[in-house]
This record gives C-alpha cells, structure tokens and sequence, in this order.
C-alpha cells in the first residue's frame, strides 16, 4: 500500500500518573498495552459511595504534581515498570509507596485519595497511544491566535508529517510505521475539557474545546494500537499507509 504520509518523530511523552504532568522522553518502548508505564498509576477518590478515578476534570490541581521515572524510555520494561517519583508544587518530592504521599495529596488536593497501580494502563481508551501532529496543532493555534502547548493534549507520540493540518481525521483503519514499529490507526481522538486547561497554571481556556466542537467535531489527534513489542525514538521515520 502506497503512503499517504511521511515525516519524523518530534517529541515522545509518557505520563506516568494519569492526570498529572508527565515527562518527555527521547524513546518509548510500545507493545500490545501501549507505552511503557504509561498511565500505569492513578489516583481515586469516592463519589456518591463508590471510587471515582480523579482526572483534570474534577480536580484541576493535580496539574501542579509532577510523575517521573527514574528508567530511562527505552531500558523501562513495559511488564513492570518502576514506581514514579512524585514532585509536589512545593518541591517535596515522594516515592510512590511513600506513606507520606496520600496525605500529602489529600492536603493539597482537598480530598482523600488512594493510590492504585495497573500494569495495563489506565487510559480512557484501553491498550493505546495518542498520537498527535504538528500540522494540527499549528493550524488549531493559528486558529486561535496563540500558540499552544502540546502538553494540554497528553499526546505520547508527536509526528511532523507532510500532510496538511486534521488530515488524521480520516485515516482510521489505516498503519502507522515508525522505525520497525507498527501501530493500527483506530479512530481521531474525541476531546474533553482537560485540554482548555493550562499544564502550567491550570487557567482555563474555553475557547480550545468551543473552537474544536464548532469546527472539528470536537477531535484532536488519533488514537492508534501497537501490532507488536517494539522502540520508537525521537527523530525516526514515520509513514501512514
């Protein structure tokens, strides 16, 4: 099959606590669950009698809590990835099994929480990576009037293709090759307010979802599935097909 499609590898992201900042790495080892340790940790608190799993759309503050590995991308072992370090917005930094940690959340969060661990991820949509263009986020900026952060968008693999901008709209169904890695394109990602706000400050911007809602049917980037074990790196060749 002929490509559609060709370009490189911009910048790589793993977010090891759903909902918190995350980390970009220079490589990220795929397999049938997604990124390693991606989304492998996640807070939950209890709603109406039963656990919630916390995410930006209720508790924006979880912005400020940074998740890191100590692993490097492409030594992390998607089987059993570390516990992350977790860095507060004031500096103290906890080991996840740390006992200090969930009051600590509790206190900064303004609600009690606990800690789980998933080895399978704990994305919205099971066994994925997102991934993202530069052509989209260009034109969705231009749009707007202002540049915008990638990281609003918890994309793990960001591509620069030679195809114009929301083209990854109609792709589904279609392969995604990066080195030796393939990945099957599922279907666009249908956003929800987590991208309006701020990674830094967690300041709110309606406009990005109203802008997406009036005009793209509220979709941003594709959700994809990798075929097979495999390392994708920064810089390497990308081709839909």
């Amino acid at each position: 099959m002929s490509a559609v499609a060709t370009g490189v590898v911009r910048s790589l992201h793993r977010w090891p606590v759903k909902s918190m900042a995350g980390e970009r790495v220079d490589a990220l080892r795929l397999d049938g669950r997604g990124a390693a340790g991606d989304r492998t940790h996640a807070l939950f608190d209890d709603f109406k009698g039963a656990p919630r799993r916390c995410t930006v759309r209720q508790v924006p503050r979880m912005l400020a809590w940074q998740a890191r590995y100590a692993v490097p991308g492409a030594e992390l072992d998607p089987a059993v990835p570390p516990a992350p370090h977790v860095t507060a917005p004031d500096g103290r930094s906890y080991d996840w099994h740390d006992p200090k940690l969930p009051a600590a959340l509790a206190a900064d969060l303004g609600r009690a929480v606990t800690l789980r661990r998933d080895l399978r991820g704990q994305q919205d949509l099971n066994d994925t990576v997102l991934v993202t263009t530069q052509a989209t986020l260009d034109a969705l900026g231009e749009a707007l009037g202002r540049a915008l952060d990638l990281r609003r968008f918890r994309t793990n693999v960001h591509v620069a293709l030679d195809a114009p901008a929301f083209a990854e709209e109609e792709w589904e169904g279609r392969r995604l090759r990066i080195g030796d890695a393939e990945l099957e394109l599922l279907h666009p990602c249908e956003r929800c307010v987590i991208p309006t706000r701020d990674p830094d400050t967690a300041e709110r911007d309606g406009e990005i979802l109203r802008w997406l809602a009036r005009e793209r049917r509220t979709l941003f980037g594709i959700n994809a599935r990798p075929l097979g074990p495999s390392l994708v790196r920064e810089d390497d060749t990308v081709t839909v097909t």
